[in-house]
């Protein structure tokens, strides 16, 4: 029993949300060929560090820009840790179990998560969409991409069946809602960078 004045989880009951639509789209992926399931699944286990990949591109290319994108990209690893640890918050204060626990015979292209490990919202659909704000505010053409794998990591983790719909949309929403203003504030680094650039750390943060 929760002590006196704890504050309620919320325990969100997800199957009355979209249920049928996240069974409507597990029973597509159970008679989908495999081949099409083994690249969605490969992407939602490891498709995260294509956007690392996609920030050591922006930082390379910020060696050219001015010191406002340079101090943008920089911050990235900050940004989304800060806006991960807010989701990892959201998802303790609302509680909502795995659709592949609370729904019977659910079809899942990848083990359910151990109970406890919640699903609203979905932390690859948070990093993704948060990795993609910052890299539009950086370089556009990278984020664009950003923003279409973040799309597809989305959809995998409703396809593999270890998220609802509303899961992965909350998790877009709270990516980019919150690293906004702090992908902004961090154009206020400009300064340091600038001051950086002069010294022995001008290899990394400018272009020859």
């Amino acid at each position: 029993m929760s002590a006196p004045g704890a504050p309620v989880p919320l325990a969100l009951d997800g199957s009355r949300i979209d249920g049928s639509l996240y069974g409507d789209v597990t029973d597509a992926a159970r008679h989908a060929p495999w081949a099409l399931n083994d690249v969605i699944s490969f992407w939602s286990s490891f498709g995260l560090a294509f956007f690392a990949l996609l920030t050591l591109l922006a930082w390379w290319r910020a060696r050219g820009a001015d010191a406002a994108v340079m101090a943008r990209v920089l911050a990235a690893p900050v940004v989304v840790g800060v806006v991960y640890a807010a989701d990892m918050a959201l998802k303790s204060l609302v509680r909502e179990p795995r659709p592949c626990r609370a729904l019977p015979h659910s079809f899942t292209l990848e083990s359910c998560p151990a109970p406890g490990d919640w699903s609203f919202p979905s932390n690859h659909a948070v990093i993704a969409f948060s990795v993609a704000t910052v890299l539009w505010f950086a370089h556009r053409r990278i984020g664009a991409v950003a923003a279409l794998a973040a799309l597809a990591m989305a959809a995998s983790r409703v396809w593999v069946g270890v998220h609802y719909p509303h899961d992965v949309v909350a998790g877009a929403l709270v990516g980019v809602v919150l690293s906004v203003p702090l992908t902004l504030a961090a154009s206020r680094g400009a300064g340091w960078v600038e001051r950086a650039r002069g010294g022995r750390l001008r290899p990394l943060l400018a272009s020859a």
